[in-house]
């Protein structure tokens, strides 16, 4: 498993008990209400609308705060419109770092992620600078697996692109069309998961150690924590004990 997915998957297990809840469901709402906006507000005729429910529920979102921003995103109640932007840029040591957004204010939101990126050694490029290096994948981890051939059979009839292992964690990459068909198969077999996931995965990585390595993961959390940012992608490849020690 890449550095990017076991840094993913640290901050994903950490989430449900972050102590920045209130900054969490902010985020994961506006995802709901654009979702809602774009597709619909039905989650069984919309998929991005149903994998941020998923979300929300697992943070422990009430079913109360759900209604509303879907109903904010049909337009059932008033709400901001916001707007989706991807920036692009460049971390330490060459590091490419994508950017999802959502933001009521370009302006606003453009100047801070590039003081962000300054901040920490990286630079903020221009559009299609790197967004080449990701592909958008479904990813899929498990944990307690009892037969590793019913899995990898499994994955095989859904159209797995790769099926990994790291310890006692597999991780199923999809295409994104084959991710939902993918994720009920493992339900139907009551599979453990993790974390189920649309993601972009860098197609190569860059390793970093020392000063570079520690300048990434603070550019990384400082960018993630941002309240107008969704999600934060990056090709690093750094040491797990690295990771663990910035995650703490």
């Amino acid at each position: 498993m890449s550095g990017h997915s076991k840094w993913h998957s640290i901050r994903h297990k950490k989430a449900v008990v972050d102590a920045k809840r209130g900054r969490l469901f902010t985020k994961l709402i506006r995802e709901i209400t654009v979702a809602a906006r774009l597709g619909g507000g039905d989650p069984s005729a919309n998929p991005r609308l149903r994998l941020a429910i998923e979300r929300a529920k697992s943070a422990n979102m009430p079913s109360e705060n759900i209604k509303r921003a879907i109903m904010k995103g049909t337009g059932e109640l008033p709400g901001v419109a916001y707007e989706e932007i991807t920036y692009e840029g460049y971390g330490p040591g060459g590091v490419a770092v994508l950017v999802e957004v959502l933001t009521d204010n370009k302006n606003r939101t453009v100047a801070e992620i590039r003081k962000i990126f300054t901040r920490h050694n990286g630079k903020l490029g221009s559009s299609g600078c790197v967004s080449w290096l990701f592909e958008k994948r479904g990813v899929i981890t498990l944990t307690d697996v009892k037969d590793e051939d019913e899995l990898m059979e499994i994955a095989i009839e859904n159209g797995a692109i790769d099926l990994k292992q790291d310890g006692e964690t597999y991780e199923i990459i999809t295409d994104p069309s084959d991710f939902e068909s993918m994720k009920k198969a493992l339900q139907d077999k009551n599979y453990k998961i993790e974390m189920a996931e649309i993601t972009m995965l860098p197609k190569n990585t860059v390793r970093l150690e020392g000063k570079e390595a520690e300048q990434m993961l603070k550019l990384y959390n400082e960018l993630d924590d941002h309240d107008d940012v969704q999600n934060v992608y990056a090709n690093f490849d750094i040491p797990e004990e690295i990771m663990q020690k910035m995650s703490t």
